[in-house]
């Protein structure tokens, strides 16, 4: 093969390496301010192990119709609870590995949330509202941020506090929610890996 037409066949895998390296998903939601959606971009290579996860959760509509469930402005929302009681026991001790830190927990950063025991992630997620860089040290790994103007609509979330009780959604689900809180909490609607063509409007 002439060097010419090899230097173009390597230009093209790194190409298709760099492009698969990423990945958006769109999130439908409904706020205070009611539908509207906010795209997460994903970079594999901040934390592989917790990128795989979100995007197999995405795929398998886990954050679909679920709500946002600790709010806390001056600090991150959190969600990542499956509003079926079913789902959540299924995916309780699914947990992955621990990713190392090589992002820090900026604002409109996403993070898994995770316990205290090492390897501990499963579910659930969280958006940081502001720079929580203390968290790097704790071992809170980013694997993606909010792009564009999304965290005008992150911020409209409606500030729950810490009020649901996280037992009671996991063995309640959507019931629980919507009868205490009556249905003053935002929810996610549906989410969505976006084919390659549609990554463009959010650049």
């Amino acid at each position: 093969m002439p060097s010419g037409s090899l230097l173009g066949v390597v230009a093209l895998l790194l190409q298709h390496v760099c492009a698969s390296a990423t990945f958006r998903v769109q999130f439908d939601v409904v706020t205070t301010q009611g539908p509207g959606s906010f795209v997460i971009k994903v970079d594999e290579s901040w934390a592989p192990a917790g990128a795989a996860r979100f995007k197999e959760l995405v795929e398998a509509k886990f954050y679909d119709d679920t709500r946002f469930f600790r709010v806390i402005p001056t600090f991150m929302v959190q969600f990542g609870i499956s509003g079926d009681p079913k789902i959540s026991a299924a995916w309780e001790s699914k947990t992955i590995k621990d990713d190392a830190v090589k992002m820090s927990n900026k604002v409109g950063f996403v993070t898994f949330a995770m316990t205290g025991e090492p390897n501990s992630r499963t579910t659930q997620l969280f958006i940081n509202y502001v720079d929580n860089a203390r968290l790097d040290e704790m071992g809170f790994a980013p694997f993606g941020e909010v792009e564009a103007n999304g965290m005008d609509v992150v911020r409209q979330i409606f500030d729950c506090g810490e009020s649901p009780d996280q037992q009671r959604i996991e063995t309640e689900g959507n019931s629980y929610l919507d009868k205490d809180f009556g249905g003053r909490l935002s929810k996610i609607v549906a989410t969505k890996v976006l084919p390659e063509d549609e990554h463009r409007q959010f650049l």
